[in-house]
């Protein structure tokens, strides 16, 4: 018995890595296997990830979490609210680890933030919370917005949230909201051609995991269009977009490899509590705002934490 006890001490733990993009997606695996170091942990050293991507199909996620569960990981990195209920419906015993844009509470992953008992703890980004913030920005850079559109992704639990956090920025800035809705590529070109048939002023993407894997597709039918559009990361702006306000995801993730870390050291994730992020990014593309001819007001290029040229 000992010598089986220090050979199972010995083995490599494995982790299973499961996010709705592809390989390839930005901020990618590197900032959660750089927590990950942090705790002492090397992938292909002392620690064996496997790596599960849906490539944007939901439908695709409950087949690799269950996958996971049959390979019998250590833990489970979920990455997005699809995902993270993917692996919670697979398994009530293998630690997981997540990261959602919405209410982890709401979304039953957890029984509380402080104490989420169970198998699941992470990082709840308020990705929807903070909807009614990019309402308030984009109304900011665009003065005269009076019909604002808001996309979602009808197949997402991301969806509702952020229509009632648009509404209640609409509500404050005495404006109308109209919904458009996509969960497919064609889709994505047609809310855009609906935005500028409505006379929609300017355009909220709603925090979702689907619209992250658009990233290109979607900056260049804002483009297109010609529609001011504000996005909820930093990486759309990078590609031209306009504006985006919300958590670095980078700095998500790598908190994540570190949560990690600390389970596969033996702390439980019952006793870890869901951390809520305190900082939230806005960025500011110049080159974007002059091609829609659009002065950006001092007060924001301000409290940007960056403007990219």
């Amino acid at each position: 018995m000992p010598l089986a006890a220090r050979a199972q001490k010995k083995a490599t733990p494995v982790i299973g890595y499961l996010h709705f993009a592809a390989p390839g997606y930005v901020p990618g695996a590197n900032a959660f296997l750089q927590g990950l170091r942090q705790k002492g942990y090397v992938d292909g050293q002392n620690l064996q990830v496997e790596y599960r991507w849906a490539e944007g199909h939901y439908d695709r996620l409950p087949a690799l979490a269950a996958d996971l569960v049959a390979r019998k990981v250590d833990l489970i990195a979920a990455f997005g609210p699809p995902p993270a209920r993917a692996a919670k419906n697979a398994t009530s015993e293998i630690p997981i680890v997540f990261e959602v844009g919405n209410d982890a509470v709401e979304a039953g992953l957890v029984a509380s933030l402080p104490r989420p008992g169970g198998n699941a703890t992470g990082f709840s980004i308020l990705f929807t919370q903070i909807t009614a913030k990019r309402v308030e920005l984009l109304c900011e850079l665009v003065p005269q917005t009076r019909r604002i559109a808001l996309l979602v992704n009808p197949a997402s639990p991301t969806a509702e949230p952020s229509i009632r956090g648009a509404e209640e920025g609409v509500r404050s800035r005495g404006a109308q909201l109209f919904i458009v809705k996509a969960s497919t590529e064609s889709e994505i070109d047609a809310a855009f051609a609906s935005v500028v048939g409505s006379q929609g002023d300017g355009l909220v993407v709603s925090a979702d995991p689907f619209f992250d894997t658009r990233r290109a597709q979607l900056v260049s039918a804002a483009d297109r269009h010609k529609a001011p559009t504000i996005f909820f990361e930093r990486e759309f702006c990078a590609s031209g977009g306009l504006i985006s306000y919300g958590s670095s995801l980078a700095d998500v993730y790598r908190e994540m490899g570190i949560y990690a870390g600390r389970i596969l050291n033996g702390e439980k994730p019952a006793d870890l509590p869901v951390v809520q992020p305190t900082n939230f990014e806005l960025i500011i593309n110049l080159k974007a705002a002059r091609a829609l001819g659009l002065n950006v007001p001092e007060k924001l290029l301000a409290t940007a934490n960056e403007v990219i040229e």
